[in-house]
């Protein structure tokens, strides 16, 4: 049961982690490009 447990734990942490750090990555991008786009007008 407690292994179980430490298992899902993990499991959740480390999705958690990847949507964040995906959503950062995605954010950063499309701040990048909208920057892109002013500099180029």
């Amino acid at each position: 049961m407690d292994d179980s447990v430490r298992k899902s734990c993990w499991g959740v942490t480390v999705w958690t982690v990847a949507v964040f750090s995906a959503l950062m990555i995605l954010g950063f991008l499309f701040e990048n490009a909208e920057t892109v786009a002013i500099a180029a007008n």
